[in-house]
């Protein structure tokens, strides 16, 4: 058994100021062609297919054009798509009952009564049967009239729960697709800027829940890895979202299951972007005269070292640069600056805190109203 593993597309998203649809649509065109080569028995997109819940109309034609293709290859292949939590489980949904006739087959909402269940698509191949099981984002509380008992106390115990109902039978072939924050063991995961998590760590799923599982196909984290164990991973992002992912090697997830207790196979395979995301550092006139033409278009975020201020930089900078994410200055002063900063005495107060921290951002301190808001917020966190 042969499939895909995407997630976190994120159609319609921005890097800073810049559209990044037509680099989605290059990218997922690119998947397109791997599919006329390697001909899978199915796809997975575990969550986060659009960067809001409200996308825009260019954001839905684009994700409608890539099913529109998928569908037309002309083979038995399945789709199967669950909502993330950037996405509207109600607003994917819309049409599934029609899509299914396609082999299209969405999740967008958890099961809203007691007697309904996850969405479940069963394949075969010349070893049996491969059960999905398709789990949407979900939160303690989305599951509260679901579960007979009562609401759940934690995000694992939700996920556990929810799984727990359906009575899987694990002698047979299954796989998961899940979109939560998952935890093996005392070693995080990887996260980057592009990623949202609650303070403290209360959106955390250890895996124990989900390890009986012969592969788990995860979504959220925009990094490729695997969670403690090789069958349950993270294959990340098509596409570089954020500059912190710089340095990231963004690949297509081939996933081969062959008969039950045999080890699963994975296979990378390389993807080329429209544009990079790289990040550059040094001198004004090093980064103009290294600048190349092969990679003038791409998004880069650029540190300026001189320690005389060059004469427009941003200016100089847009002659060899179209898409510049930010411009940073790292020298001396300003190293001397973060240093004087940070010794500066501070109270234990996380107001105070924070009031030293929008003066250095604002250049005033916050208002009546702003701290009375903060305090509020605050206090909820603490309760939380």
């Amino acid at each position: 058994m042969k499939f895909f593993h995407l997630s976190d597309l994120h159609i319609g998203r921005q890097l800073h100021q810049y559209s990044l649809l037509e680099d989605q649509r290059h990218i997922l065109q690119e998947v397109l062609t791997y599919v006329e080569a390697l001909r899978p028995d199915g796809i997975v997109i575990a969550g986060d297919i659009y960067d809001k819940p409200v996308p825009s109309a260019e954001a839905v034609a684009l994700f409608d054009e890539f099913l529109t293709s998928l569908a037309g290859k002309g083979s038995p292949m399945a789709i199967m798509v669950i909502s993330g939590n950037h996405d509207s489980g109600r607003r994917l949904d819309y049409a599934g009952r029609i899509l299914e006739r396609q082999n299209i087959y969405i999740a967008g909402s958890l099961p809203s009564c007691r007697g309904e269940r996850l969405k479940r698509v069963t394949l075969a191949d010349e070893f049996g049967e491969v059960d999905f099981y398709l789990l949407p984002f979900l939160k303690p509380g989305y599951v509260r009239g679901v579960l007979q008992d009562a609401e759940p106390g934690s995000y694992t115990e939700a996920v556990s729960r929810m799984i727990q109902r359906e009575n899987i039978d694990f002698s047979k072939r299954n796989v998961l697709l899940s979109h939560q924050f998952y935890m093996g063991g005392r070693q995080e995961p990887q996260t980057c800027d592009s990623e949202r998590f609650s303070v403290g760590g209360i959106d955390n799923v250890d895996i124990g829940s989900i390890k009986d599982f012969d592969y788990a196909a995860l979504g959220h984290l925009h990094g490729a890895q695997q969670v403690a164990v090789p069958h349950i991973r993270y294959c990340g992002t098509l596409l570089k979202y954020s500059v912190s992912e710089a340095e990231h090697i963004k690949s297509l997830h081939v996933i081969e299951l062959g008969p039950k207790h045999k080890e699963i196979s994975v296979q990378e395979l390389p993807l080329h972007p429209l544009r990079d995301v790289r990040k550059i550092k040094g001198e004004l006139k090093n980064i103009l005269k290294e600048a190349k033409a092969a990679n003038r278009e791409d998004y880069v975020s650029i540190t300026l070292t001189d320690e005389m201020a060059p004469y427009k930089p941003k200016e100089q900078l847009e002659k060899v640069y179209s898409h510049i994410l930010e411009i940073r200055i790292d020298n001396t002063r300003t190293r001397r600056r973060l240093e004087e900063f940070r010794d500066e005495p501070g109270g234990d107060d996380p107001l105070e805190i924070f009031d030293d921290f929008f003066r250095e951002i604002q250049g005033r301190h916050i208002s009546k109203e702003e701290r009375e808001f903060m305090r509020q917020i605050m206090e909820k966190a603490e309760r939380e």
